[in-house]
C-alpha cells in the first residue's frame, strides 16, 4: 500500500486547523499543524510534506515570510489561506512561490478539491518517465522535455537549466513555461492557461497567468531566437524565430 501523502496545516485558529485536518483526514491523508511561523518552518523539515496549507495571518513570522523561506530550498506546493480579499496580498502571495490562494471561509470541497489538483499534478509531473528530448519545435504531447538555444525544460523531473544553471521554479511556473514552449508560437488567451495549468476546477482571476509569468520573465531572459511574448488584448506565446 502506498504512503499517504503528507498535508502540513499552518494556522493560528485551532479550530480552523482541525477542522481542514478533519476534512483531509477523511480523504486519507496524513497531516501535521504548525499554529505560527517558526513551528511551521520546523515542521516542514521534520514532516517532509507534500503540500503545505499557509495561512498568512500568522504570530512572529507572517505567511508570507514562511513561503519565501520554503521557496529558498524547496518546490514543495504551497496553497496560501486568507481572509484578506485584497488583489495586492493575492498577487504577493503568488510572486513569493504560493500554487494557489484560498479565501477565508471556505467551503470544504473546495479545499480538498484544490488539495488533490494541486498535489495530482505536481505528482504526475515527478513521477513521469523521461521521454526523447525535443529541439527546436516539439508538439505538447510527444515528450517531457523541450531544449532551445540556453534553456532546457525537463517536465520529468521538474527542473528547468538555463546558460547551463538550475533554477528553482515552483510547480506551476514550470508547467506554464513548458506548456508555452511545447508549443512554440501558438498565441494561448490567459483563461486558456488558466484552464490548462490550473485546471477547471481553478476559480481564480487572469491576473493569476500575468503574475507567472512575470515571475518567469524574472528569472529567465530572452535568448538568441526564442522569447516568452506578450500579445497584447489576447495573451501569451513562446515565440521562436
Amino acid at each position: 500500500m502506498a504512503d499517504k501523502q503528507r498535508i502540513l496545516v499552518v494556522d493560528d485558529d485551532e479550530s480552523i486547523a482541525e477542522l481542514i485536518t478533519l476534512y483531509l483526514t477523511k480523504e486519507c491523508y496524513s497531516t501535521e499543524i504548525a499554529a505560527d511561523g517558526e513551528e511551521a518552518l520546523e515542521k516542514f523539515r521534520s514532516f517532509e510534506p507534500n503540500l503545505v496549507l499557509l495561512d498568512i495571518m500568522l504570530p512572529g513570522i507572517d505567511g508570507y515570510e514562511v513561503c519565501r523561506e520554503i521557496r529558498k530550498n524547496s518546490n514543495v506546493p504551497i496553497i496560501m489561506l486568507s481572509a484578506k480579499g485584497e488583489v495586492f496580498d493575492k498577487v504577493l502571495g503568488l510572486e513569493l512561490g504560493a500554487d494557489d490562494y484560498i479565501m477565508k471561509p471556505f467551503d470544504s470541497k473546495e479545499l480538498v478539491a484544490r488539495c488533490k489538483a494541486v498535489l495530482r499534478r505536481f505528482s504526475d509531473g515527478g513521477n513521469a518517465k523521461a521521454k526523447n528530448v525535443q529541439s527546436g519545435a516539439p508538439n505538447a504531447d510527444s515528450g517531457e522535455m523541450v531544449q532551445f538555444d540556453g534553456l532546457v525544460i525537463n517536465h520529468s523531473n521538474y527542473t528547468v537549466v538555463y546558460n547551463d544553471k538550475k533554477l528553482e521554479m515552483p510547480p506551476k511556473e514550470l508547467e506554464l513555461l513548458y506548456y508555452l514552449a511545447s508549443n512554440p508560437n501558438r498565441v494561448f488567451t490567459r483563461e486558456q492557461l488558466l484552464d490548462k495549468i490550473w485546471g477547471y476546477e481553478y476559480p481564480g482571476d487572469t491576473r493569476t497567468v500575468d503574475v507567472h509569468v512575470k515571475r518567469l520573465r524574472e528569472k529567465i531572459k530572452d535568448g538568441i531566437n526564442w522569447k516568452l511574448s506578450t500579445v497584447w488584448g489576447v495573451g501569451y506565446k513562446f515565440e521562436v524565430d
